[in-house]
């Protein structure tokens, strides 16, 4: 939907989800050109999570993201990243969330969680440096970045369960 199409209303319901969510964060960190990017290192030490399809258990070893600096720059400036890889930014309690791709060098698959550990939405293949609010669709506890086409491979859908300490059962 355009901005002309949203009207008054719909754009200050915008503009409050983005004062809210990661994206509006992240506009205090620059712009930056893609081949001297700088990030975060890799956040230690990684944790096992699991995604429980309809196909089986995808195993994954991911960055916890859970201070406001580590989600703030989450996967800026990384140039790969393995299959079995990911980052896990927990916010602690359930919010609507907007996530976009600024300064972000590779495709990855967002996977919005509930606090039960359900998936909620995914975007697939967010597009590399696409500042455009990807969101929630809903109210979400955490959010999983996996390599864009993961989720597809894996056959993750809304409803499977993520399996990790911070949900109930992980």
């Amino acid at each position: 939907m355009s901005t002309l199409q949203l009207g008054r209303r719909g754009l200050l319901a915008l503009a409050a989800v983005l004062c809210v969510s990661p994206a509006a964060y992240a506009q205090d960190i620059p712009r930056q050109d893609p081949g001297r990017c700088k990030g975060q290192p890799e956040i230690r030490p990684l944790q096992p999570l699991q995604v429980v399809t309809q196909r089986g258990r995808a195993s994954f070893q991911v960055e916890y993201a859970d201070s406001e600096r580590e989600r703030q720059y989450g996967m800026m400036c990384r140039r790969s990243m393995a299959p079995d890889r990911g980052m896990l930014f927990d916010f602690h309690k359930p919010q609507n969330l907007a996530f976009w791709m600024r300064n972000t060098l590779i495709p990855l698959d967002i996977v919005y969680i509930r606090a039960d550990g359900t998936v909620l939405s995914i975007v697939r293949n967010a597009r590399p440096l696409d500042e455009t609010p990807l969101p929630s669709n809903g109210a979400a506890r955490a959010v999983l970045e996996i390599p864009g086409g993961r989720a597809a491979q894996l056959g993750i859908l809304p409803g499977d369960k993520v399996v990790h300490r911070i949900f109930a059962g992980g």
